[in-house]
């Protein structure tokens, strides 16, 4: 049971963001770059958070503390890596004859949301998946059983959260916007704080999917996204159709 219980979370929490890196990176060289980038700037950022954990030791036993200063890290971060993206783009663009295009910067924020989630997922879950493969059963001294399974939807929920909130971050910082910025910054902070709810309940899920959802509306609408070209998709016509 423990090894099922292994393998239902891993695939969970993971299954989305492999998929779509198979079919939207894997083929891509320049997709893979930027994909790693984006992991170790995430990892970057968990080192100076490490840091000032370490620094700051009166605080080392409030942990609200420590996810605070952890998403803004994360958030100074994920502003650099765009300094640097957008510095190699203009560098790159100085052997091409062709201008870049928008969707050309919508995939590589996207692609570097997705590696910034996939480690961050990669180190939120990786701990809890060694504990499930046993021995015990969560539960059994009156914690709540679905432990692993709301870990793994909040894992897979930050994943792809970090994914669309590195395109909507990306496209304010283009387009000097500080709301999409601060929505970016305030939402990620509101989430992370949701975990500090201990036992994590199914309870929690609710509100962080509600804001996926609203998340991934906004960042299809930024990069150009509409509902004439979601429904083309959906019936499989051809966008040119079905377009503005």
């Amino acid at each position: 049971m423990t090894v099922k219980e292994f393998f239902g979370c891993t695939f969970i929490a993971y299954g989305p963001a492999f998929a779509l890196f198979i079919f939207t990176i894997a083929r891509e060289p320049l997709r893979i770059i930027i994909l790693i980038a984006g992991c170790f700037f995430w990892l970057l950022s968990l080192l100076f958070s490490s840091v000032l954990w370490n620094i700051v030791w009166p605080l080392k036993d409030q942990l609200a503390f420590g996810v605070v200063f952890s998403v803004l890290f994360q958030e100074v971060f994920r502003f650099f890596i765009y300094k640097l993206l957008r510095k190699a783009d203009e560098g790159l663009q100085t052997f091409s004859d062709e201008p870049p295009t928008a969707t050309d910067k919508h995939m590589i924020a996207y692609v570097a949301g997705l590696g910034f989630g996939l480690m961050s997922g990669a180190f939120s879950l990786v701990n809890v998946l060694a504990m499930a493969t046993g021995p015990g059963t969560v539960g059994i001294h009156g914690d709540t059983p679905y432990f692993f399974l709301t870990s793994a939807l909040m894992t897979s929920c930050f994943i792809l959260l970090h994914t669309f909130w590195n395109v909507i971050f990306f496209w304010g910082c283009d387009k000097r916007n500080i709301p999409a910025v601060g929505f970016v910054v305030g939402f990620h902070m509101l989430i992370s704080c949701l975990t500090l709810i201990r036992p994590l309940q199914p309870a929690t899920i609710i509100p962080a999917y509600c804001i996926l959802l609203v998340t991934m509306a906004i960042a299809y609408k930024l990069v150009g996204g509409s509902v004439n070209n979601l429904t083309a998709f959906l019936t499989c016509k051809r966008a040119g159709y079905a377009s503005n």
